[in-house]
């Protein structure tokens, strides 16, 4: 079985909402960042997926991830790990966009980074480390951390430069897959939050 590693990136909490680069800030999650991580459990513990069996599950440390995973009815089975914390934003911690853009008009942090913070090429060291334990051994793995960090493992498990994230969106608590095509890595599901809608 080729590995795959799935990807659920943790529910709503206030400077999601609002726009806010949320780096190592420990913000904890909103009533409906929690009900959202509730829906993601449901959905992972009923078919196809079964409640994961053989997965090995880990976490970013960070209350917003690891609250999510244990919502979700992971608590147990994961392992807290800091190569999975979102990416380090230095000087542009807890700022908007609008806000870095307001000094630097065509800033876009795939290709120029964050001043005082991580580089790109230490968070692409990051997302390597996992993608190379994802695919360590036959079994699935499951992920629970942020949006940023997610899509640079994306980039990574498909072979691309990190700049590749700026392309592929994630909404809070999405569920995504990345698997193999043809005997080469692809994206079998990628920012699903069917879960989430209501009648």
């Amino acid at each position: 079985m080729a590995p795959r590693i799935l990807l659920a990136r943790h529910g709503q909490t206030q400077w999601s909402v609002q726009g806010n680069h949320t780096g190592r800030t420990d913000i904890p999650l909103l009533d409906t960042g929690r009900e959202g991580a509730k829906l993601l459990g449901e959905r992972l513990h009923r078919a196809p997926w079964d409640g994961l069996p053989g997965v090995e599950v880990r976490t970013s440390p960070l209350v917003r991830a690891a609250e999510t995973c244990e919502i979700a009815g992971f608590g147990e089975r994961a392992e807290r790990w800091d190569a999975l914390m979102e990416w380090d934003y230095g000087a542009y911690e807890g700022l908007t966009p609008a806000q870095i853009k307001a000094d630097r008009p065509d800033w876009l942090i795939w290709r120029d980074g964050v001043p005082e913070g991580e580089s790109l090429a230490e968070v692409t060291a990051r997302a390597d480390e996992v993608v190379g334990w994802a695919r360590s051994a036959d079994r699935d793995v499951l992920v629970f951390a942020h949006g940023h960090i997610l899509r640079a493992l994306a980039a990574r498990w498909l072979g691309e430069d990190l700049t590749f994230g700026a392309r592929i969106r994630l909404e809070p608590t999405s569920l995504s897959v990345l698997g193999w095509a043809y005997g080469a890595p692809a994206m079998e599901r990628w920012n699903d939050t069917g879960h989430l809608e209501t009648a």
